[in-house]
């Protein structure tokens, strides 16, 4: 346990203390970020804030995980080398997207479909090796069932397992790249997001059925070390949000939310807690739900639209709402939604 402690510090430290040497090692070079011209005017002030955050985010967390390691003397696991090597796949891609606009001087990089092939086909690996690898028991990081707080008794084959790790690899990271639109609110609700998978793997870990014999135990390869990657991850996302709240000195850019959306897949594929991303993510969800209905609704009704602006957090700033409350009660959505995760996931072991 002290291993996710250590982990959850020293990422925060790293990210709290690297994230200013980074700003101005990105504002030397100019590297700042583009504000499309369609977006909210008030946001057009923000133009030339240094970007590409992401890459002291998923430095940070990797850190935290591997120092956890060193001073505990724990053994390195599988399932958490997966995950990471998931980070820094998406992380590469969503590096590639910030670089271009960078570099082009223009609010659009990687083209929509380069973007989610490159996604894609990260989540096709991770999901590809997970169900390798199996250990002593049997068991390999990612299970070929489907889950919701648990396996479940449905057997998906190994195509099924790679077409599903797809789906919650881009619905994950797309989600929290349309919530990082104002200063501070992805980075804050992956915070509560990260802290509950961190909670989760504690609980199936000391309720395992190596240890338990009881019908309700849990069958998860790797959840203690799985907590201490999300308690690193935890650390670096409050570590880097000190100087993204706002007024944000830095943004995530891609390269942060599409590796944070992936390492929120990731860890509820580990732990055998797909659906319950659901909940757990559900600031991400509503988000990208607007997304879908205003598209939908503006094909289908030849224009007319639900929403003012899309993803839903524009919609209250054309409203009036600051940003700051904005956030702020948009936090407290999420930590409603991440509350009725863990209620959900704790009411099952119960009743089970």
């Amino acid at each position: 346990m002290r291993g996710i402690l250590v982990s959850g510090l020293f990422a925060f430290l790293f990210s709290f203390f690297m994230t200013p040497l980074f700003i101005k090692f990105l504002a030397r070079r100019g590297y700042g970020q583009q504000i499309r011209d369609d977006g909210p005017q008030s946001h057009h002030v923000k133009r030339g804030t240094p970007t590409m955050g992401g890459v002291v985010l998923v430095l940070a967390a990797i850190i935290g995980y591997l120092v956890s390691h060193l001073i505990t003397r724990s053994d390195f696991t599988t399932s958490a080398f997966l995950v990471i090597g998931l980070i820094i796949g998406l992380a590469f891609v969503g590096f590639l997207d910030d670089w271009l606009k960078v570099v082009k001087q223009r609010s659009l990089g990687l083209r929509a479909r380069e973007k989610l092939l490159g996604q894609a086909l990260v989540a096709a690996i991770f999901a590809i090796f997970g169900l390798r690898y199996p250990d002593e028991r049997g068991l390999s990081p990612i299970s070929a069932h489907l889950s919701t707080v648990r396996d479940t008794s449905l057997v998906l084959g190994a195509i099924a397992v790679a077409i599903w790790a797809i789906f919650l690899v881009l619905g994950s990271s797309n989600g929290v790249n349309l919530t990082d639109g104002l200063d501070g609110l992805a980075s804050g609700a992956a915070v509560m997001s990260f802290l509950a998978f961190t909670l989760i793997g504690v609980w199936e870990f000391g309720q395992r059925c190596a240890v338990m014999t009881s019908s309700n135990c849990y069958e998860v390869r790797d959840p203690l070390d799985m907590a201490v990657l999300a308690s690193s991850l935890a650390g670096a996302c409050a570590g880097f949000l000190w100087w993204n709240a706002s007024p944000a000195r830095i943004f995530m850019g891609d390269t942060g939310s599409l590796a944070l959306g992936g390492a929120l897949a990731g860890l509820a594929m580990t732990l055998r807690t797909e659906l319950l991303l659901i909940p757990l993510g559900g600031l991400f969800v509503i988000i990208t739900l607007s997304v879908i209905i205003q598209t939908t609704y503006f094909k289908l009704s030849g224009g007319k639209r639900v929403f003012k602006m899309a993803p839903l957090q524009h919609h209250f700033e054309l409203l009036g709402w600051g940003e700051v409350t904005i956030v702020i009660r948009f936090w407290i959505i999420a930590g409603l939604c991440v509350a009725a995760g863990l209620g959900l996931f704790y009411a099952q072991w119960v009743v089970a």
